[in-house]
């Protein structure tokens, strides 16, 4: 066992490092950066020489519990400002998903409709274009001018849109195919079938959706930079590289993490039909429709 709190401890420490005091330091630093040189002298070396000769000086020639006492609160401002930034997380990711405050619905019903009428715009288009270009004669140019519409649909979202946000309709698609193709609702059904999956598909969700919450880390990470950036611009860049870097980062991971999830249901759909006893035992095969409705009424238990 104490082999075991050791490592823990290891681990702990090592991730307060990673998430906390380095970012947290970097953070500091540039604090104390744009409270010297403000606007006007924002990338003024020499200035900023200056103040941290001074600066060095001064810790120098403190004495020995004064310079303890400076890189302690050095250290807790740092652990402070992670903090906030962790707890930033949070309405962040609700903001990518589209989950949107209740002050905002207005907002979040306008940019659904409107990403809902460029959909169904691209959906008609194809059926014209599939109707104008029969199959027995569709030559390959014309299925490729299909295909290319088709893309821009599924690009665009893999269902009608349901959300304000690229990120959240990628989530509600999964939900969404996953009710239409199988009769399945994710959202009583996921937890269930989480349960009866092998170690090696929960493996790959807990990875990618790591993944995913790092992105949204580094993404909130911007705000306090954001901020900062009132009184010394250097900073405005720094949160514009950190905020949109983490944000493309954050699509290709929830995309992966759409796509393993929807295959999960395909692939093990029928372990949960079978644990639930809504199929035999030897059934093989994706659900049917009848047996995702069965299992549907089964979770929601009349919610």
């Amino acid at each position: 066992m104490g082999n075991f709190f050791g490592e823990l401890a290891r681990k702990l420490a090592e991730r307060w490092v990673g998430l906390l005091a380095v970012p947290g330091l970097l953070f500091v630093s540039c604090a104390w950066v744009g409270l010297q040189l403000r606007w006007t002298y924002a990338l003024d070396l020499r200035l900023l020489d200056s103040k941290a000769s001074v600066l060095g000086i001064s810790l120098g020639n403190a004495s020995g519990p004064a310079q303890i006492l400076t890189i302690v609160a050095l250290l807790l401002a740092a652990a402070g400002v992670g903090l906030i930034v962790q707890a930033l997380t949070a309405p962040l990711r609700a903001w990518w998903l589209g989950q949107w405050p209740t002050g905002l619905g207005w907002a979040a019903r306008r940019r659904t409709r409107a990403r809902r009428r460029r959909w169904t715009r691209l959906v008609e288009r194809r059926r014209e274009l599939q109707q104008q270009y029969p199959l027995p004669d569709r030559t390959p140019e014309q299925q490729h001018d299909i295909d290319t519409v088709a893309h821009r649909i599924n690009r665009l979202s893999l269902a009608m849109p349901a959300r304000p946000t690229w990120m959240g309709d990628r989530v509600a698609a999964v939900e969404q195919i996953s009710l239409d193709r199988y009769g399945l609702d994710l959202r009583f059904g996921w937890p269930r079938l989480w349960l009866v999956l092998p170690d090696h598909a929960r493996a790959e969700l807990t990875t990618i959706n790591g993944q995913f919450a790092a992105t949204i880390v580094t993404g909130a990470w911007a705000l306090p930079y954001l901020v900062l950036g009132m009184l010394w611009w250097p900073a405005l860049l720094i949160a514009l590289v950190t905020g949109l870097s983490a944000w493309m980062r954050a699509r290709t991971a929830l995309a992966e993490l759409t796509d393993l999830s929807e295959s999960v249901v395909d692939l093990h759909g029928r372990a949960l039909a079978v644990a639930l006893g809504t199929a035999p035992a030897d059934s093989t095969g994706p659900l049917t429709l009848a047996e995702g409705q069965q299992i549907t009424r089964q979770v929601r238990k009349g919610r």
